[in-house]
């Protein structure tokens, strides 16, 4: 339904020319705030009663949005972070507004003063070597999607690549016909980096191209990956690839690979390698596209983490669980010096 509100126009405004052209947000992250208002709009009108042709600016106080924010949470069950998300779809709007329409400028502080929920802080998710190793040795190459299958596996891996990225490759951005072999990878905020490229998985993406006529000049532009249908694939179609090979991995050894994998966890996996193997941090940041090193720095934390735990594991194994009873025993005083703390 049409709608001539202020706050239709200034969503508007803000969804398509303030956050591609001034933010450069990319277009699934706009996709992503769109989502949120679509949600922020059936709340006001399911629970707060106000239909979109209705809805103004004026409505839109610090109360709103913590009921909002609730709501989401409690009667659509999502996460912390998922809520979190929401609010910073808001605030970014908001902030926005500042500037649009400072009539309404108190309020808006008070809605930027909502402070995200604390989440707990997840461990990285990630394959050893020998897990990945296992994982590309289950599509089939004897049939056309098991070929590209492990060619689109091995490059996520291989280039450590969001799989937003991987989708969105065409054929120009890969560099295989002389060295230094490179991919061109568009990342989050519009920013293009570059990745090297190994030897082994040239050969691989080599013959995947050839085979499917991706070298010639009019494919260009077309999916690098694609369906049946010639389109490009989908983020859910991605991870059902690869989850159906991590089912199958699985059941040749399900000490190797985790019940829980998604796509990411392949870009962990060849973040914590690199950094296994002593590449510099900075590079590894390059690699990955992080804008910070900082964000890069969470992969040192979780290695430190490994190293700590099998060092303690280490120490703990060189002392007879029986010597240090009877090292207690011996003490006496020290054993009735303990007992009296318990009166």
């Amino acid at each position: 339904m049409k709608t001539n509100t202020d706050f239709a126009k200034f969503l508007s405004r803000f969804l398509s020319e303030y956050l591609p052209h001034e933010r450069n947000m990319s277009p699934n992250t706009i996709l992503a705030y769109r989502d949120t208002f679509v949600q922020f709009i059936g709340y006001m009108k399911d629970i707060q009663g106000i239909r979109i042709e209705k809805l103004t600016l004026d409505k839109i106080t610090k109360d709103i949005v913590l009921g909002f924010l609730e709501w989401v949470q409690n009667k659509r069950n999502c996460s912390i972070a998922t809520c979190n998300y929401r609010l910073a779809a808001i605030h970014s709007f908001i902030l926005y507004l500042q500037y649009e329409d400072i009539v309404h400028l108190e309020e808006w502080q008070k809605i930027l003063s909502i402070k995200a929920k604390k989440t707990g802080k997840k461990s990285i998710n990630y394959l050893t070597v020998e897990a990945i190793k296992l994982l590309l040795e289950q599509p089939d190459t004897m049939t056309l999607k098991g070929r590209r299958n492990l060619a689109l596996l091995a490059l996520m891996y291989d280039t450590g690549a969001r799989v937003q990225e991987i989708i969105d490759l065409t054929p120009d951005s890969i560099n295989i016909a002389s060295m230094p072999y490179t991919i061109r990878l568009l990342g989050k905020g519009q920013k293009y980096r570059i990745v090297p490229l190994m030897k082994e998985q040239v050969i691989l993406l080599r013959r995947y191209m050839e085979e499917n006529d991706l070298t010639e000049k009019y494919h260009l532009k077309h999916p690098l990956f694609f369906n049946s249908r010639g389109e490009k694939l989908t983020r859910a179609g991605v991870t059902y690839i690869l989850k159906t090979y991590v089912i199958m991995a699985r059941m040749i050894n399900p000490n190797l690979i985790p019940e829980s994998i998604s796509c990411h966890s392949l870009r962990h996996s060849k973040a914590m390698h690199l950094l296994q193997a002593g590449v510099n941090l900075v590079y590894i940041r390059d690699i990955l596209g992080h804008s910070s090193i900082q964000t890069t720095d969470v992969y040192t934390r979780a290695d430190s983490k490994q190293k700590r735990e099998a060092l303690e594991k280490s120490y703990t194994t060189l002392i007879p669980e029986g010597e240090v009873i009877r090292l207690w025993d011996k003490n006496h005083d020290l054993l009735e010096w303990l007992k009296k703390l318990q009166k």
